[in-house]
């Protein structure tokens, strides 16, 4: 399987990097981002993007693919509605419909979040559910969004907000007991990732994954 991955900086992003490089399966791995990763490998080819609005001229290097795992996020704290819109939603429909143009049997597996509701109180909630209805209204082979509550970084993996590696390594050591007590609340970026890679390479009837879905995937 051949892969392209957004958001290959960020916490969940470095993770499915990381199992998409251990996984035979995967031949090759396209990372579509803005600067060059410091990690580099015989199976990773970049794709440095300046405009994420703008793929004229792409369409031979997105060309070939069999699945996308789009984990290109921002957190809303400090941002306008336009900027936050911007990046959540503008950015996905324009990688949507670039991606699907030179791959038109393509599988997506979207990162979005606990609590994403068209109707929600919140402006990301409101706006990450309108991402997922526009992913889930293109042409895809099929189309899965994930709805994470809590990740817990594994194999290296570090956030780059400050305040969550404070957050992780604080209840880093509760883990067992939180996913015993609350097993749909909390997962880890490697479980995360291998549930994503394994949905974008067979699909599943689910198009929506809330916490307690994603683990119950069985990816043995």
């Amino acid at each position: 399987m051949k892969v392209i991955v957004y958001g290959a900086t960020g916490m969940i992003g470095q993770g499915v990097v990381i199992e998409c490089l251990e996984d035979d399966s995967i031949e090759k791995i396209l990372v579509v981002t803005r600067r060059p990763l410091e990690e580099k490998h015989e199976k990773i080819e970049e794709l440095i993007l300046e405009d994420f609005l703008d793929y004229s001229g792409l369409e031979e290097q997105l060309a070939g693919y069999d699945a996308c795992i789009y984990c290109l996020g921002i957190s809303s704290a400090g941002l306008s509605e336009e900027k936050y819109r911007r990046i959540t939603l503008d950015f996905t429909i324009a990688a949507g419909e670039a991606l699907l143009a030179a791959n038109p049997d393509m599988r997506i597996c979207f990162v979005s979040g606990m609590g994403t509701d068209i109707d929600g109180r919140q402006i990301w909630a409101r706006v990450k559910a309108e991402a997922e209805q526009a992913l889930l209204d293109m042409p895809w082979k099929s189309a899965h969004m994930f709805r994470p509550a809590g990740v817990m970084p594994r194999k290296g993996v570090v956030s780059r907000t400050r305040s969550y590696r404070m957050f992780y390594n604080v209840i880093g050591v509760a883990y067992p007991l939180l996913k015993a007590t609350i097993p749909g609340m909390v997962t880890t970026s490697d479980n995360m990732a291998r549930v994503m890679i394994h949905v974008a390479r067979s699909g599943h009837e689910k198009q929506i994954f809330e916490g307690a879905d994603i683990n119950a995937v069985d990816v043995a």
